[in-house]
């Protein structure tokens, strides 16, 4: 995972509540074996319909998805993630998040932004009414701006996710980061109990 310390860019304003997963990335993309080219399937039902706010041109090149409270419930599906981090984005904003979705999120790298209703609110009209609009998340200091309309939030991220983002590390790169006391502890394990070589 790479480290995420800013996400900077502009936004696409998602006004629907209660996404859940089987919206974000449909039942059928699930069969693929490789962990690629989920970004077709991003909200691909909705994207039919040539007026949903991805096949917008202002919002190309977006890289923070602004979406209304609920956003990520449904089913445990990681490829949820991996679609919306394969279009692009790498920030999601929203009021409340799944809880599965937002730990799936922050175990791949893509920072769950949770903002007060109010905020969800003012910033999906402003992305609406100015698709340039500029947004700031902060992952060090926890905080999402957008300058333009005067706005400077704090938003909460645990210790640990907000290293695992500054540091660039998976569980994985969690494990690893104690090789030296798991070489120990195996260095100190009797013979006769089984070894991984």
């Amino acid at each position: 995972m790479e480290a995420v310390r800013i996400v900077s860019g502009t936004a696409v304003p998602l006004d629907r509540s209660d996404v859940d997963t089987d919206q974000i990335i449909p039942s059928d993309w699930l069969k693929q074996v490789a962990r690629t080219g989920f970004e077709k399937g991003l909200f691909s039902e909705w994207r039919d319909d040539r007026d949903f706010v991805l096949n917008r041109a202002e919002h190309a090149g977006a890289t923070i998805l602004v979406a209304g409270p609920n956003f990520g419930t449904g089913s445990s599906r990681e490829h949820a993630v991996w679609a919306i981090q394969q279009y692009g984005f790498r920030a999601v904003v929203s009021p409340r998040f799944g809880d599965i979705f937002r730990n799936n999120a922050t175990k791949n790298g893509l920072v769950p932004v949770v903002v007060t209703a109010e905020v969800g609110e003012r910033l999906l009209r402003a992305v609406e009414a100015d698709p340039t609009l500029e947004i700031t998340i902060d992952v060090e200091r926890r905080t999402l701006e957008a300058p333009a309309i005067g706005l400077t939030v704090e938003f909460p991220l645990d210790d640990s996710v907000r290293h695992r983002f500054l540091e660039g590390l998976d569980d994985i790169g969690l494990t690893l980061a104690h090789g030296a006391d798991i070489d120990a502890f195996e260095g100190e394990r009797p013979a006769w109990l089984p070894t991984a070589g």
